[in-house]
């Protein structure tokens, strides 16, 4: 009998545990995969800590071979960049799928029958979701590492995939990689106290009691130092800051988050958030808080030992004026003094250049490289 390969949207319970539950059985067994808390995963896939819904139109669909789920994949409209950059251009995220390219083909035929439908002309990714800082791109280059927090993981053959289908690279995304205690750091500890009394500036950690007041300094931040030319980002909303702060909270440690200020206006001019690679701990839990994943999360949170360096911005008044180096060395110095032995620097645009150049100088090297495609539709 012939197999009946189809294709469903998710809108009911079934089909949305189908689509979460894909990601588990795809990745049994491999050692490299950490298993998102299921509960978090969820809300994840529904837009409840992110501007999945808030951005624009999007769909989730499922391919099945007659009952088995075989890939899934979701769709969606961004029309806060859209509108930002004149755009029509929609995304593809959380592609999964088993090694077969009909089954590809067809999800990727739905994803762009969609997007037309809703009068779009090209299509990226796979990108993070909207409001997100996660699970972008496909990695290219190095399948033997477990992703730190927040970064994706992947099948080599995906990309093939996309390629066969007619996309092409758009831009690479970069995580550095380095080992905390080798960096040559002496040039740097006399450089910081120079440059914070000549501009007048200071580096203070964020205060977790009042992350509400940071919040909005990281978002005045944000509107003056993202450029206007970075097709892939628009100026930040209240709210989606909001979003992404309750995302990031539970994960933070004040030790690794700084917020740089002006000395005389206490204006804020840059920030930078690292967080500990709490993956270390959420692989051990097997996707599962209960009856024993909580306790394993207790457990081996005290084991972690490497940290993710997340973002950094400055506001252009302030930038080539040491604020980044003094963020760099605190940050180092901080995680050596707890313990943490490796650190990544991720995800770093290609097109961010003088990110790369500050990052390649504490002496990191690229370790993982995250490709994001593109296909005229």
């Amino acid at each position: 009998m012939l197999a009946l390969i189809s294709i469903k949207e998710v809108n009911d319970k079934k089909t949305l545990n189908d689509f979460v539950d894909f990601i588990y059985e795809n990745y049994k067994g491999d050692k490299n995969f950490v298993p998102p808390l299921r509960s978090d995963y969820i809300k994840y896939v529904q837009g409840v800590d992110n501007d999945l819904n808030e951005a624009g139109p999007n769909a989730k669909y499922i391919c099945y071979d007659d009952d088995k789920v075989v890939g899934r994949l979701l769709v969606g409209v961004n029309n806060i960049i859209n509108n930002y950059h004149g755009f029509k251009e929609g995304y593809i995220s959380l592609f999964e799928c088993v090694e077969n390219y009909e089954y590809a083909e067809k999800l990727l035929d739905k994803a762009i029958e969609f997007l037309k439908s809703h009068g779009m002309t090209k299509v990226k990714g796979p990108l993070s979701l909207p409001g997100g800082e996660d699970n972008r791109g496909f990695i290219v280059d190095n399948f033997d590492a477990q992703p730190f927090i927040m970064n994706t993981y992947n099948k080599k053959y995906y990309n093939d995939f996309f390629i066969k289908y007619g996309f092409e690279k758009y831009f690479d995304c970069y995580a550095y990689k380095d080992t905390i205690g080798n960096a040559d750091i002496e040039r740097y500890e006399k450089l910081v106290p120079y440059a914070m009394k000549k501009f007048d500036f200071r580096v203070d950690n964020i205060d977790l009691s009042n992350v509400d007041k940071d919040a909005m300094d990281i978002m005045n931040v944000l509107e003056r130092a993202l450029p206007r030319e970075w097709d892939d980002f628009a100026p930040p909303r209240e709210e989606e800051i909001r979003k992404i702060v309750k995302q990031l909270v539970p994960f933070a440690d004040s030790d690794l988050i700084f917020i740089a200020r002006d000395n005389k206006t206490n204006e804020p001019i840059g920030f930078n958030i690292t967080l500990p690679d709490y993956n270390q701990a959420i692989k051990k839990m097997n996707g599962k808080m209960f009856p024993f994943g909580f306790l394993k999360f207790l457990y081996y949170k005290r084991k972690i030992n490497r940290i993710r360096f997340f973002v950094l911005f400055v506001v252009p008044e302030y930038r080539k004026k040491g604020v980044t180096s003094v963020m760099y060395l605190k940050t180092y110095l901080n995680a050596l003094k707890k313990g943490y032995t490796e650190l990544e620097g991720s995800t770093i645009w290609e097109y961010n250049r003088d990110m790369m150049n500050d990052v390649e100088s504490f002496g990191a090297k690229i370790n993982i490289t995250y490709r994001i495609y593109q296909k005229d539709i």
